[in-house]
């Protein structure tokens, strides 16, 4: 009888497993949400990257090449500056967008930021003789430099993204979910040069404008020129007329406009005039042409701003008899 009771109190109990599968069962992974990976950019993220940095990098590229072909060539050292700005730049974008690896981005990024800061070196300070003014262009290159740190920097640090399992947690994040703290960084210090940038292009300005005071003349390569009282070249703009100046807004930063009622000084000859601005200002003029000085010239006795073809027509120096030097 006894026995019988006891395997009736036992004949409903489950069957006990042995001690080594339950311990099996116990460290087996519980599933997807165990088995996230580190964050990271995805494939597809990263190929999107490299793009928009190549991209961007090519684009800036372009703005400063039209800038040297359109009148900075003609600023010394400033100039031949700008043409390896343009190659370099050129040749980064090829390399990110054919290779991708992490030295050419964290390069294309270095390159990007140090063009962003010598563009604000020269509006602060100068560089090498050469005060930058606030132009569209500029602030195109500049807005463009930035964005082109941002992608090729956060490229450089991310690390790549496991292969996640379908219907993972992890499969749904977005490309900012994924970043590592580094991302971050890169996210971060784009948007403070943003700032800066913006601070730095508010403040700038053009170069004030020239007044006229006593004009005078000068021998500069064989051709006798107008000055200014400070002995730099002026210009003529042609699609000005007698009466009118059609230089305005930032092709004014690079021209600034001599203004006020001009006096002959030793060798001028010609006729001496004025004419209202658009903003109401007085423009000197020389038989009948407005007259203007060139941000290119950094002092006295270059004529770099001669016979270039810049903010919408042709530039010629001014000579002592008024007629226009071939």
């Amino acid at each position: 009888m006894g026995t019988d009771s006891v395997r009736a109190g036992t004949a409903g109990a489950p069957p006990r497993r042995p001690a080594r599968e339950h311990k099996r069962q116990v460290n087996r992974p519980l599933g997807p949400i165990a088995t996230r990976s580190p964050r990271g950019l995805s494939r597809s993220h990263r190929l999107g990257l490299r793009v928009a940095g190549a991209g961007l990098l090519a684009a800036t590229a372009a703005i400063h090449l039209d800038l040297y072909l359109t009148g900075y060539r003609t600023i010394p050292t400033i100039g031949w500056l700008f043409l390896v700005q343009v190659i370099t730049a050129f040749l980064l974008a090829a390399a990110v967008l054919a290779l991708g690896s992490k030295i050419v981005a964290a390069a294309g990024a270095g390159f990007a930021m140090a063009t962003l800061g010598g563009y604000l070196l020269s509006v602060w300070a100068g560089l090498l003789g050469f005060t930058e003014v606030r132009t569209t262009a500029g602030i195109s290159a500049g807005i463009a430099e930035v964005a082109c740190f941002a992608a090729l920097a956060v490229l450089a640090l991310a690390p790549a993204a496991h292969p996640q399992p379908p219907g993972s947690a992890a499969a749904g994040h977005g490309p900012l979910a994924r970043l590592p703290g580094a991302g971050w960084a890169a996210v971060v210090a784009s948007a403070a040069a943003l700032v800066v940038l913006g601070v730095s292009v508010a403040q700038a300005g053009g170069l004030p404008p020239a007044a006229a005071g006593s004009l005078k003349t000068a021998n500069i390569a064989g051709v006798t020129v107008l000055t200014n009282t400070k002995g730099f070249t002026l210009y003529l703009f042609a699609p000005d007329t007698a009466s009118k100046s059609n230089c305005n807004g930032s092709c004014a930063a690079y021209w600034p406009p001599v203004t006020g009622t001009p006096t002959a000084g030793p060798g001028v000859t010609g006729r001496l005039g004025t004419i209202v601005r658009s903003d109401g200002s007085t423009q000197a003029t020389y038989n009948g042409h407005p007259l203007y000085t060139y941000i290119g010239d950094t002092h006295a006795g270059q004529a770099n701003g001669d016979n270039l073809n810049l903010n919408g027509g042709l530039w010629h120096e001014v000579t002592a008899s008024g007629a226009q030097h071939p």
